[in-house]
């Protein structure tokens, strides 16, 4: 073995050391999510962030949307809008919402460090209460729609967010697998049952094409939901 390899032989035996591998090729540093980063563990927030190659690909989808209009339910301390906003078409907005007012002041002051403040709107208080509103109003339909949020509601989440949908409106959600419990019909977490009921639920719906894939990382075992509104009808129920 050439030992001025920058990868060594340990790095390739690990889920973080394949991670940092592939992310010295494919996300360079980024002085933004360092920051905010920082700021979260100095604020005391859970370390559940957007895993890095994740927050990538969010970019990546709203790029291929040319997204203009982007929900994202789940703020935390503002890196996965971070990864949003840099996807977004000239002249798009996020609307962002946390339920915690501590996390969503911080986040809004990362993201106006970051450059982002103009972009997103974060807005504080039930998600489920903003998400009833906009329905009632006639929000006009996200072109994307980011679900991090409590999983106890994933299901209500989705159906909400179908409402708020087009046809060719992506929908993600993070955290599925919860370090493979899903797979478990009687598991006790309600967290894991919420995302059990929402799986059966969106694969019983025509209008929903999806699929999820499992991530093993330096966060450990989990996966993501992608699913897109087919043509038709698009979003306009709930039930």
């Amino acid at each position: 073995m050439n030992d001025s390899h920058p990868f060594t032989v340990p790095l390739f035996r690990s889920a973080a050391g394949v991670e940092e591998a592939l992310g010295r090729f494919l996300l360079p540093a980024d002085p933004a999510l360092d920051s905010i980063e920082r700021a979260s563990v100095a604020a005391g927030l859970p370390a559940i962030a957007v895993a890095k190659p994740l927050g990538r690909l969010l970019s990546v989808l709203c790029l291929a949307l040319g997204a203009k209009r982007v929900l994202e339910i789940g703020t935390l301390g503002g890196s996965g809008a971070v990864w949003l906003a840099r996807g977004l078409a000239t002249g798009g907005r996020i609307v962002s919402l946390e339920l915690d007012a501590g996390r969503a002041d911080l986040a809004r002051r990362s993201l106006a460090d970051a450059g982002l403040g103009d972009s997103v709107e974060v807005v504080t208080g039930a998600a489920l209460d903003w998400l009833d509103a906009a329905i009632a109003r006639g929000e006009p339909p996200f072109d994307l729609v980011f679900i991090d949020a409590d999983k106890e509601h994933s299901r209500d989440y989705v159906k909400r967010a179908l409402t708020l949908s087009r046809p060719g409106t992506v929908i993600v959600v993070d955290n599925v697998v919860r370090e493979g419990r899903v797979a478990d019909v009687d598991c006790p977490d309600a967290g894991v049952q919420g995302i059990r009921r929402m799986l059966e639920w969106i694969g019983a719906r025509p209008d929903l094409a999806a699929t999820a894939l499992q991530t093993i990382d330096a966060k450990g075992h989990d996966g993501f939901l992608l699913a897109v509104v087919r043509g038709g009808d698009g979003g306009t129920r709930i039930d």
